[in-house]
């Protein structure tokens, strides 16, 4: 059995096309599992499970989601919300501290009150349509899940009222979505996520290693993927539209390189944005949320007065 901790910081250091990489990523997409019920007393306070019918995957997707306390007996209310993207191996119970943290603020008087969406984006797909048309999780995201949220929920239904955000995979995930959509969301928070050069990922003469496996052999997609070649074609945009911030532990092997690539080619372009390396952190999810717990939601918050969505 191959220990997924190793696994990934070997990922990384080797790079992304080995065979060993695109075994694990074939056994992730080989097994999710598109809805997948809560245990009885798993969901936090103010979190349900849903599902919907995905047109695009042709199979039921499931969802949680966080609604504020106040959320039923306040029917004229409208809310910002937060995307939040599961990791690689994950699916929709996810995101379970942050809620927890958002319910606590909420109820305290120090956060506004949020809507928070957790979705399921498959085990491996990295939020990326393959080219077979079988994994069609950004289609799913942006096309089916936004949509859904905005008529089923009272949201503010633009991009003055809409984060993203993730860890590792969803981190990567949300990173690449929001600088490809510049026009969805008004925050971007990356909880260490790769940001890979995909495009330079390109090989047809490897057709069975990923990425090559997932996108095909059409070196267009690679580029429509590359979160660099996107941040250039969209500059304009997302430097009037999107704020950014991006968190990474210094003992995180396995994403610290490219996350640091990432800033630096924020600055190149002169992208103002918040950037911290968190000294002797790894790749802990759960241990960067308690650490930061009392500032968590800020940066989004800020986002959501400065677009409008808040009240100061």
């Amino acid at each position: 059995m191959i220990d997924r901790r190793k696994f990934l910081v070997g990922w990384a250091a080797a790079g992304f096309a080995t065979p060993a990489v695109a075994d694990r990523i074939s056994d992730w997409l080989r097994d999710t599992r598109w809805v997948n019920p809560p245990p009885a007393g798993q969901l936090p306070v103010g979190v349900s499970h849903h599902s919907y019918q995905s047109k695009s995957l042709g199979k039921e997707v499931g969802y949680t989601i966080y609604l504020t306390p106040d959320y039923a007996r306040s029917p004229g209310q409208r809310y910002p919300v937060i995307y939040n993207l599961h990791g690689a191996g994950g699916d929709e119970l996810h995101g379970f501290e942050e809620a927890r943290v958002l319910e606590s603020g909420i109820r305290s008087g120090k956060l506004p009150r949020m809507i928070q969406v957790m979705p399921n984006g498959g085990k491996g797909t990295y939020y990326k349509d393959s080219r077979d048309g079988k994994w069609p999780a950004e289609t799913m995201i942006m096309r089916e899940v936004i949509p859904l949220i905005d008529s089923t929920y009272r949201t503010i239904a633009n991009r003055e009222g809409r984060a993203i955000e993730g860890f590792s995979m969803g981190g990567r995930g949300s990173t690449r979505l929001a600088i490809k959509y510049p026009d969805m969301f008004c925050s971007l928070f990356n909880q260490a996520g790769n940001v890979p050069h995909t495009a330079n990922d390109f090989d047809p003469s490897k057709p069975d290693v990923y990425p090559n496996f997932y996108l095909g052999t059409d070196k267009a997609r690679y580029e429509e993927n590359d979160v660099f070649l996107l941040l250039k074609k969209n500059l304009a945009k997302i430097k009037d539209r999107l704020r950014i911030q991006v968190w990474c532990g210094t003992a995180d092997a396995g994403h610290i390189a490219t996350v640091r690539e990432f800033h630096q080619a924020l600055r190149e372009v002169a992208i103002d944005h918040t950037y911290m390396e968190i000294e002797g952190l790894a790749h802990k999810r759960v241990e960067m949320v308690a650490q930061f717990a009392d500032i968590w939601f800020d940066y989004h918050v800020e986002s959501f007065r400065r677009s409008g969505a808040l009240s100061s």
